[in-house]
């Protein structure tokens, strides 16, 4: 939408300019005139693509999910409030401090005040909000209870956060760890070991079996490097591109929930996430067959969606919620157990809400297990490679003190 520069004069004729965006000048004087301003003069903006914009475009600030639990409890504190959506997205885009996000509000706000409705406002920001958010706010503006469904994403959105904050937490310090003895075995392959070389020529002795081992290998990487980098490029390339293909992404979503000791942890998040957002789907009045299709997509794991999607099949042709559930296989006894005990009760959503709670628990106490299981195996592997680096870097010294003796 363009941008217009205008200069207006106040109550009191004191001299104002800014900028509005609308679609045409007529527009903009409306809007002078209805804020008490006598339009003086207004024109549009040309803005001007050059190096600077398109870097501006490049390193814009992403949408984080903060921004997001932000934009949702504040809009439902404002709906609460029984400010129009309107304007409560128009005091959101000036308040916000994430400019892509600012950015993103006011084209909704353009939306908005074009006629759409607050869902598809939001729908043509793909990147921002996802299908399941998109969704939800379509449930509330027909269900009446917007104000709740908002609520309701900030709870979710902040547990969402949180379960990925503790698995990232978990995988730091291994990480770290072992970036930092690859560069220490590096420095030590290129740079210490073949100095010993030298040495050991000018006394005519034979370097030590575990320091010529070591030296081969930095040999090779040395001489070879740019053949290395080049297959370690094509490699990640490679399957970069093989999981974006259909078939490439359920394997790899299948594969990714049975991987060691981070799979059960991821696992369990997504059983979680689907137990959270088919609650809060039931609970908006949604139907059983467009909840599950609605919370298959949002997800975000192929695998588990086919198997999602799989019990919507299942409830078509008429089989109960528990049922399809166990035909699933992605589910516990017990909270198969509890999916069957909530059908016959009608607490089906009371018990989801259980169901969501146990799974968070679990995640819980799987990312503890992890951290727990990692410290063991990382003690054992770093007292392997500092005895490789013992023995290419002590050994040389021991031999060469032996050597100069004789």
């Amino acid at each position: 939408m363009p941008v217009f520069k205008y200069k207006a004069r106040g109550q009191r004729g004191d001299a104002i300019e800014g900028t509005l965006e609308a679609g045409t000048t007529d527009i903009v004087a409306s809007r002078l005139v209805e804020g008490g301003l006598t339009p003086v003069d207004i024109r549009e903006v040309i803005e001007k693509v050059g190096l600077d914009s398109n870097l501006n475009e490049l390193f814009k600030p992403k949408v984080e999910t903060a921004d997001l639990i932000q934009f949702s409890r504040q809009m439902y504190s404002m709906l609460r409030a029984g400010i129009p959506i309107f304007s409560a997205i128009k005091g959101l885009t000036a308040t916000s401090t994430n400019k892509t996000m600012a950015q993103t509000l006011g084209k909704v706000a353009q939306s908005l005040e074009s006629g759409r409705p607050l869902s598809d406002s939001l729908g043509q920001h793909p990147d921002v909000f996802s299908v399941f958010y998109i969704s939800l706010v379509r449930v509330g503006e027909t269900s009446g209870k917007l104000d709740e469904i908002f609520q309701q994403l900030a709870f979710y959105l902040d547990r969402e956060k949180t379960t990925r904050t503790k698995i990232k937490a978990a995988l730091r310090y291994p990480i770290f760890v072992f970036t930092a003895i690859i560069i220490a075995l590096a420095v030590i392959s290129i740079w210490v070991i073949p100095a010993f070389s030298d040495l050991f020529a000018s006394f005519n002795a034979e370097l030590p079996l575990a320091t010529r081992v070591l030296m081969a290998i930095s040999d090779f990487m040395v001489t070879y490097w740019p053949a290395l980098l080049f297959l370690l490029v094509s490699a990640i390339g490679g399957v970069k591109w093989y999981v974006a293909t259909e078939a490439g992404r359920y394997r790899w979503d299948k594969r990714k929930l049975s991987l060691p000791l981070v799979g059960n942890v991821i696992y369990r998040a997504a059983l979680a996430r689907f137990s959270h957002l088919f609650s809060l789907s039931l609970n908006a009045n949604v139907s059983l067959i467009v909840s599950l299709t609605v919370v298959a997509r949002a997800v975000n794991n192929s695998y588990m969606e086919e198997r999602i999607l799989g019990m919507r099949e299942g409830i078509e042709h008429g089989n109960t919620l528990s049922q399809t559930a166990a035909n699933s296989g992605i589910f516990d006894p017990l909270v198969l157990q509890m999916l069957a005990i909530g059908e016959e009760s009608g607490t089906i959503t009371d018990l989801l809400k259980e169901i969501a709670g146990y799974y968070d628990r679990e995640v819980d106490y799987a990312t503890e297990r992890l951290s727990a299981a990692i410290e063991p195996i990382l003690t054992v592997v770093i007292a392997g490679l500092v005895l490789v680096m013992a023995m290419g870097v002590f050994l040389p010294m021991w031999d060469l003190a032996s050597a100069a003796l004789h």
